[in-house]
């Protein structure tokens, strides 16, 4: 009985590990740097913060929406490409990602049903950079593209 409940601990325990895993090299603290980046319209995040929460990730984000007033945004979910829901966005109800490789993931953002902003980070070789490529429409309909770079802190 003791083998068995040991057993099923550690099965557990890896299983968290893997899921994990892949956002390791995201996990942590990304300041926006302007100077590389290419942003024309839509949100502007200057600060993103990954984080772990028991087997899920936590992603903060804080910066200014499409018409310049602050943002602060919080999503709670897994890299399986499933909609999890997204706090604090008035222009977004789910936010899904999805694992592509150990450095890239894209993501999605809905309102109801549509698409909004979808997009790909990449994260350098060394880990100290990340690049985020997005495509959207803002509240009012405008089409943007813009490319975030963001320094490790």
């Amino acid at each position: 009985m003791k083998v068995r409940v040991v057993l099923m601990t550690l099965v557990a325990c890896i299983v968290g590990a893997v899921v994990c895993l892949g956002a390791d090299t995201l996990i942590g603290t990304w300041k926006l740097n302007e100077a590389k980046s290419k942003i024309s319209g839509g949100p502007k995040n200057t600060t993103v913060v990954y984080e772990a929460a028991a087997d899920s990730v936590k992603v903060t984000t804080d910066g200014t929406d499409s018409e310049g007033k602050p943002s602060h945004s919080e999503w709670t979910g897994k890299f399986d490409g499933k909609d999890y829901p997204v706090t604090g966005d008035s222009n977004t109800d789910t936010r899904s990602y999805t694992k592509v490789n150990e450095r890239t993931v894209t993501f999605a953002n809905k309102k109801g049903d549509k698409v909004t902003i979808s997009g790909r980070v990449v994260v350098s070789p060394d880990g100290k950079s990340r690049t985020v490529s997005i495509n959207g429409t803002d509240a009012k309909g405008n089409k943007f593209t813009s490319i975030a770079v963001y320094d490790k802190q």
